[in-house]
C-alpha cells in the first residue's frame, strides 16, 4: 500500500491510551478491509501527561491531553486519531470532527482501596487520591470528613501510589480497568445511583479531519448510533454548564425499552451543594435531535437552580 494511503493512528502514549488505540486499529482494519499493518499507531506524550503535578485544572485542563494528538491529524501525519470521550473538550479545534463513537464500554467507577471494602466505610478522615473533581465532590456530598487531593498519572502509576501509601483510597473508570485487563484491582464497581460517571466516560472518540472523507466513511461504519446519541446528550448538557475541569459536573444518558433515561448533576467543589436533572423520553426515529436539545434543557434547569452566585464561587 502507498506510504500516502496508510490509515495511520495518533494516541496518546499511556498504556489505557495504546490500549484503545489498538481497539480503534482492528475496528479500522475490519471496515478498511485491511491488514493492521496498514493502520499503524503512532503515540505521542501528551502535555497532560508531562505535568503531573496538581490538579488537572490546575495544569490546564482537558485540551492537554489531546493537542499534540490532534496535531497531528491536522499536519497529516495521522488520518484518524483516538481520545477518551470524557477528556475532549465541548468543541473539536476548526479542521477536525468526530467520526465515530464506537459503542460504549461499562461508563462506571471503580473504588480501589487496600483499607476498606467501600468508600462509606473508610475511616474518619482517610486521605482519598483524585484528580477528577466530580469524584471528589461526590465522595465529600455523603463523606464530609473525609480529605482529598489530587493523584494523577496514568492507571498502573496511581495504583502504585496507592501501593506506597500515599491516599487510603482512589476512584478509576471501570472501562479503563477492562480495556487493561486489569478490572480485579476494583475494590468495589460504583453503582450510577451512588457515584455519577463523567460525561462521555466509557466511550471512544475517533477524529478525523473534516475533508479526508475516506477516513470519515471508514469511521462511520463503526460508529454506534445509540452510544453516539448518549455522548452527545451527555456532552450538550456539560457545554450548557460551561462544564471544565473545575466544574463538579456528571451525566449519563441509558437507552432501555425504547426510552433514553438520562440524569444530570451539578456540585459545588466541597459536595455541600448538589443540583440533579433527569429525562426520560421516547427513543423512536427521528428523535434524535429532540433528545441532544434535553440534555442542553436540563443544564438551563441547573444553571437556574444554583444560580449566578454558585457559578462566581466556582470560579467558572
Amino acid at each position: 500500500m502507498p506510504a500516502d494511503k496508510l490509515f495511520a493512528i495518533a494516541s496518546r502514549r499511556s498504556p489505557l491510551a495504546l490500549a484503545q488505540a489498538r481497539l480503534v486499529q482492528a475496528m479500522i482494519s475490519r471496515a478498511a478491509s485491511i491488514g493492521a499493518e496498514h493502520a499503524p499507531i503512532r503515540d505521542y506524550v501528551s502535555s497532560g501527561d508531562r505535568n503531573l503535578s496538581g490538579s488537572l485544572a490546575d495544569v490546564g485542563g482537558k485540551g492537554l491531553f489531546t493537542k499534540e494528538i490532534e496535531d497531528a491529524l491536522l499536519s497529516g501525519v495521522a488520518r484518524f486519531a483516538v481520545h477518551s470521550m470524557k477528556d475532549m473538550p465541548p468543541e473539536s479545534p476548526p479542521g477536525l470532527v468526530t467520526a465515530a463513537i464506537p459503542a460504549r464500554e461499562d461508563p462506571r467507577d471503580v473504588f480501589i482501596s487496600p483499607v476498606t471494602a467501600s468508600p462509606w466505610d473508610l475511616p474518619q478522615g482517610a486521605r482519598v487520591g483524585t484528580a477528577s473533581v466530580r469524584r471528589a465532590a461526590q465522595l465529600l456530598a455523603r463523606r464530609p470528613d473525609l480529605k482529598t487531593a489530587p493523584l494523577r498519572g496514568n492507571v498502573g502509576t496511581r495504583l502504585e501510589k496507592l501501593k506506597r501509601g500515599e491516599a487510603d483510597a482512589t476512584f478509576l473508570a471501570l472501562a479503563g480497568l477492562k480495556r487493561l485487563g486489569m478490572e480485579a484491582h476494583a475494590t468495589m464497581i460504583m453503582g450510577a445511583d451512588e457515584m455519577l460517571p463523567a460525561a462521555g466516560q466509557g466511550a471512544l472518540c475517533v477524529q478525523t479531519r473534516e475533508d479526508d472523507n475516506e477516513a470519515r466513511a471508514i469511521a462511520a461504519l463503526f460508529n454506534c448510533s445509540k452510544t453516539s446519541l448518549c455522548v452527545q446528550m451527555e456532552r450538550a448538557f456539560l457545554a450548557g454548564l460551561d462544564g471544565s475541569c473545575r466544574t463538579p459536573i456528571a451525566a449519563l444518558a441509558v437507552i432501555e425499552g425504547g426510552e433514553v433515561r438520562f440524569r444530570g448533576e451539578l456540585l459545588s467543589l466541597n459536595g455541600a451543594q448538589v443540583f440533579r436533572a433527569s429525562r426520560i423520553m421516547p427513543y423512536t426515529d427521528g428523535s434524535d435531535v429532540d433528545i441532544i436539545n434535553a440534555g442542553a434543557e436540563a443544564a438551563v434547569e441547573l444553571r437556574a437552580k444554583a444560580g449566578d452566585d454558585f457559578f462566581k464561587a466556582l470560579g467558572a
